[in-house]
């Protein structure tokens, strides 16, 4: 069986959706948060959108609905979530501070097998992992919003990533039908970013 955390502590728009592109891959996902209540709201709405995609015809994977909604399950202790996970998806906001203690709270639980991943739009590698025993497992999957719709993810090394790590997480978003692209390197902004930012503004002299 293929185990897959998810890591997940707000509901927001992104977790929801990878836990959705995940599950179609045919992965099992465990949804972690602090409080319940999100993640009985994160579970209706995931099962509200895959009802709704498959009706319409637009749902991902081979799996049906049900099928993939059977594959998500939720956590509140993060021991507990982690145990049996293989690749760990970090989908808090753009808080440096936050995600630095969240990584660090799993730098102390993690085998040295499991990979840690952040969806962080914009927070250099170096200044999430630099300093964690598992630094070699660290990487950033930068995905756009919403992942399960737009399939492009970014994947960002810290310098100090095994090369495996990224290997093995370009085959695994290969696997569930996203679109990645390595960068040898981090770099301020990644490069969607910047290329977005470039065309946004150049949108809005236009419309000057």
């Amino acid at each position: 069986i293929n185990w897959l955390l998810f890591l997940f502590l707000f509901s927001g728009l992104i977790g929801r959706s990878w836990a959705m592109v995940f599950a179609a891959g045919g992965f099992k996902v465990k949804l972690y948060d602090i409080a319940q209540q999100q993640l009985t709201s994160a579970l209706e709405n995931i099962r509200k959108q895959m009802k709704e995609m498959e009706k319409s015809g637009f749902l991902k994977g081979a799996l049906s609905a049900e099928q993939q909604l059977a594959l998500i399950s939720v956590c509140t202790d993060l021991k507990a979530a982690v145990e049996g996970a293989t690749f760990i998806q970090e989908c808090t906001p753009e808080n440096l501070e936050l995600k630095k203690k969240i990584f660090g709270q799993l730098d102390l639980i993690v085998d040295d097998h499991v990979i840690l991943s952040s969806s962080t739009s914009c927070l250099l590698p170096s200044k999430l992992f630099t300093g964690l025993k598992h630094v070699k497992q660290c990487i950033v999957s930068h995905p756009v919003n919403p992942p399960y719709f737009v399939p492009l993810v970014e994947i960002v090394p810290h310098p100090e990533t095994d090369p495996s790590t990224t290997e093995r997480t370009y085959a695994l978003m290969k696997k569930i039908g996203q679109s990645p692209v390595k960068l040898n390197r981090e770099i301020e902004g990644f490069v969607l970013n910047r290329l977005q930012y470039a065309v946004i503004s150049e949108a809005w002299r236009l419309v000057g």
